[in-house]
This record gives C-alpha cells, structure tokens and sequence, in this order.
C-alpha cells in the first residue's frame, strides 16, 4: 500500500478545511484518514498512480491549506518519503525509482509535530544527524533537485 501524509499550513486545521468541503471531503470519502503527526491528514491507497492522481483531485485545496504533500511507496523505500513532484516524476517515468535518493528534506518529529526541515545531499549510507532543534526522530523526505535548490 502506498501512503500520502498532508501537513497543513501553519494556523490552518487541515482536517476540518478537506472534510468540510464537499468535493475534497467526496474525494477523501472512501479512505481511513489518520493523523500521524499535529496537523497532518493520512491515508493509504492502492498505489503510487492512485496516490498520485488523489493529490491532483484535491490540488484546489492543497495549495490554499496544505504547506506540503508527502508519498510513501514501498518499492522505492519502506522509510523514505517522497515529496509530491519527486512522486509525479517517478510515476510519469521521468526519473526511475533508483535516482531518487539523493537529494533530502530531513524533518524533525517531537511530540508528534513535525519541526522546519534541514536540507541534505546523500553522499554515502549515513545521513547527517538533524541538528536544528533536539528531536526523538526525523523523517526523511526525498525531493527533487529543482526541490531542494529552490
């Protein structure tokens, strides 16, 4: 299964804005919304084409209350995320799944929030350790190279 997380904009209540508006709460309809993080609406779908096409039915609504849109997909890698245009890259065939893990966005998670991202270039196995606040975790984030140069 394929996994999509939605953070919401800082001051917005992302949840409430997608299920009080008729045509994001139809298309959100038929999954089991969670929210693994504060502010952040979860789901699983049957694949990356159906995560991909569930963002851009609710692309209305993500650019005015979402501050970003995340992939999990299992056949690239069981803990890395990847943003939105790296997912869409991915799944027009535009980048293979291999060329995917160079460039990072690295969050900090405490206490179920997710803290500012730190931006990292793989150059071996190890990842740099996130140093921007004290956190129990991090969750990683692969981006593409427009991405992480903007």
């Amino acid at each position: 299964m394929t996994r999509v997380c939605l953070l919401g904009d800082e001051g917005v209540e992302l949840r409430y804005e997608l299920v009080s508006r008729e045509t994001s709460r139809e298309a959100l309809a038929t999954y089991d919304l969670g929210e693994p993080y504060r502010n952040t609406v979860a789901l699983e779908t049957v694949s990356l084409g159906a995560a991909v096409s569930l963002l851009n039915d609710l692309n209305w609504y993500l650019v005015r209350f979402a501050d970003e849109a995340l992939v999990l997909e299992p056949s690239i890698s069981e803990t890395e995320w990847l943003s939105r245009a790296l997912a869409e890259a991915v799944r027009s065939d535009d980048l293979a799944p291999g060329e995917t893990g160079r460039f990072l966005k690295v969050f900090g998670v405490d206490d179920g929030r997710l803290h500012e991202p730190m931006f990292v270039t793989r150059t071996g196995p190890e990842l740099p350790e996130y140093d921007l606040h004290d956190v129990e975790d991090t969750l990683v984030v692969r981006v593409t190279e427009t991405e992480f140069g903007a």
